[in-house]
């Protein structure tokens, strides 16, 4: 997908970038690039797979989720930024929380959101599991979002308990959605989510499929949850 491929499928999908916006997607994949000769970011750098299996991909959210207001989002395990930096190019007004787990991805973080002149957006070095334990963010967030980070089962107790009441959580899936939510429904109902839909569909030109799940807030996550850093992934809620 090439840029201007990208920027036409967005406008198919009723998103229309402006060349302020154009400009900051292609600083984006610069930057990235080179930030990656450094560390490792992604195994994907070539400049078409970028803006089709990055940009666009984390861009679907907004096809079934609704990212026009002003919302509080945070991004649990964001990495190069992924999904939540696509979306607040796309939509300014969202106010973006980052969480991840590595520090040199944080410090890419902020040089990326200072080149690119991004406004409310702030980069945390933490684990999940101890920011969703902090009374600053604890059940704070209108989104919540996760892209390619843990299994449901974990990633519901992560990312459930900074998701206020009536607020929503999107997991961001590819082909095994359907298996992983059936293993991950008592985590959801534990930690007061309700599945509210899932779709599936396929990214354009190579087809792959991925699956965008919603999750909706509906009672307050016990405190309890998360437990211990560590402890989710080697003994999820089943």
């Amino acid at each position: 997908m090439t840029p201007i491929q990208f920027a036409d499928q967005l406008y198919e999908k009723g998103i229309t970038l402006n060349k302020e916006q154009l400009e900051q997607f292609a600083a984006y994949y610069r930057i990235l690039v080179e930030w990656n000769e450094k560390m490792n970011l992604t195994a994907i750098t070539a400049v078409e797979e970028v803006y089709l299996k990055h940009f666009y991909d984390s861009i679907t959210a907004a096809l079934y989720a609704d990212f026009s207001r002003p919302a509080r989002i945070c991004d649990v395990g964001a990495g190069a930024g992924f999904p939540s930096i696509p979306l607040k190019i796309c939509f300014p007004e969202l106010q973006v929380t980052i969480v991840d787990s590595l520090k040199k991805r944080i410090g890419f973080l902020n040089h990326l959101s200072m080149e690119l002149g991004l406004s409310g957006v702030a980069f945390y070095h933490d684990r999940a599991e101890n920011f969703g334990k902090k009374a600053d963010f604890r059940e704070k967030f209108d989104i919540v979002t996760a892209r390619a980070v843990a299994r449901m089962s974990v990633l519901s107790e992560l990312c459930l308990p900074l998701c206020k009441k009536g607020g929503i959580f999107i997991a961001m899936k590819g082909a095994q959605a359907n298996e992983e939510l059936q293993e991950g429904k008592t985590a959801i109902e534990v930690c007061g989510g309700e599945i509210q839909d899932v779709h599936h569909f396929h990214l354009p030109n190579e087809n792959s499929e991925r699956s965008i799940m919603l999750i909706e807030k509906k009672r307050k996550t016990p405190k309890k949850y998360p437990r211990k850093a560590g402890t989710p992934n080697k003994d999820p809620i089943v």
